[in-house]
């Protein structure tokens, strides 16, 4: 290869770099607990609309096996929990930039695509004419926790623990209730309220139950130089932004159910 030849590969080559630079670093990998999916999926369109030259990519899944990928090496710049519990313990192991946020309180319910879940009662569970209920799986889904407990507060727990169908987050939870595989679902209120879902009624669970859901997040170790990070929390606090949650049925710090 000539000298020439040589040198203009590696110019084309170093231009390339350099020229790659800032669109990796104008873009954000969020990792997100399910029940946010309709309410952050509308929070990023926005987001977008307002800084159209960032990439914000959201993977959406349960808390537990979220925070349990960025331990293990995930490339996640954000975590956004349905407990905050989870980014406490990515705090804890040293692999955040910031101090875990609170930033909503989310809620469960029970809902129904063939039932009037607004006429039922966590009791009327137990009722053998419904067959199949379908929560979280408490072992690394926050809402499935929380159904736990409501289930066990309600003192109905042992009786329909047989008719339970575990599913792998909250989002798919919903999605066996809607779909029939289950008749009852115990999901978050933010879903019950999404599209698809919002014709239905529901029944909304004391919250005196079970401990609350504090939503939570936190800027991953990885994310501590983007700026792009503190700029998307920074927005998670706007006005704007507050709205959509309401509208999904959270509430806010400070806020009453």
């Amino acid at each position: 290869m000539s000298l020439l030849k040589y040198l203009a590969r590696a110019t084309l080559l170093l231009t390339l770099l350099l020229s790659s630079g800032p669109l990796l670093a104008q873009s954000l990998r969020i990792a997100a607990a399910s029940d946010l999916r309709f309410a952050l999926d509308e929070i990023v369109a926005l987001w977008q609309q307002q800084q159209p030259d960032t990439q914000v990519q959201v993977i959406y899944g349960s808390s537990g096996k979220l925070t349990t990928q960025i331990i293990n090496g995930a490339p996640f710049d954000l975590l956004f929990a349905a407990d905050i519990a989870f980014a406490e313990q990515l705090h804890e192991r040293g692999l955040t930039s910031s101090e875990p946020q609170v930033h909503a309180l989310g809620r469960i319910v029970l809902w129904s695509n063939t039932l009037d879940a607004g006429q039922l009662s966590l009791a009327q569970l137990s009722d053998p004419a419904i067959r199949r209920i379908a929560i979280a799986q408490p072992a690394h889904a926050p809402y499935g926790l929380r159904a736990q407990q409501a289930l066990q507060a309600a003192g109905v727990w042992e009786a329909v623990e047989p008719k339970l169908v575990f599913a792998e987050n909250i989002a798919h939870a919903a999605q066996m209730a809607q779909s029939g595989a289950a008749q009852v679902g115990i999901i978050a209120m933010s879903l019950a309220m999404a599209p698809g879902l919002a014709e239905h009624p529901y029944l909304l669970i004391d919250d005196a139950l079970h401990s609350p859901l504090l939503q939570g997040y936190v800027i991953t170790r990885r994310a501590a130089d983007k700026p792009q990070a503190q700029a998307f929390v920074a927005f998670i606090e706007s006005p704007e932004v507050h709205a959509i949650m309401r509208r999904y049925g959270f509430l806010l710090p400070g806020e009453q159910p």
